[in-house]
């Protein structure tokens, strides 16, 4: 693998989903560079409560957009693809932004395929 701005990317997305999940997310990681797509299935149906850190109280109003919009922007950063991840610039613009997107639905509804393509 040649270095490059993708990686740096990568390695922000593989942190902020540690720090998001309470713990490395070596099970996600591993699905989503495995060539099952029964793993990615499954991962993909995973609800997003479910993921995050389970000693902290469930987000509300918001929070919950904010942990949307971070876990949203975590899973881009891991994409398989390198030319498939967002830039550094764009993840920064979107952390920075002033508004938070509306939630495309319940919070304890949203899985993390829905999040992928948010």
């Amino acid at each position: 693998m040649r270095v490059r701005d993708k990686c740096d990317v990568y390695s922000f997305g593989v942190v902020a989903l540690e720090v998001m999940m309470g713990r490395h997310p070596g099970d996600l990681l591993e699905s989503q560079l495995s060539e099952s797509s029964k793993s990615m299935e499954d991962n993909a149906e995973l609800l997003l409560k479910d993921v995050l850190d389970q000693r902290l109280e469930a987000p509300s109003n918001e929070l919950a957009k904010a942990v949307v919009l971070v876990m949203s922007l975590a899973l881009g950063c891991i994409r398989t693809r390198p030319g498939s991840r967002p830039t550094m610039l764009y993840v920064a613009q979107k952390l920075s932004a002033h508004s938070l997107p509306s939630l495309p639905e319940p919070f304890g509804m949203l899985t993390l395929n829905k999040l992928m393509g948010i």
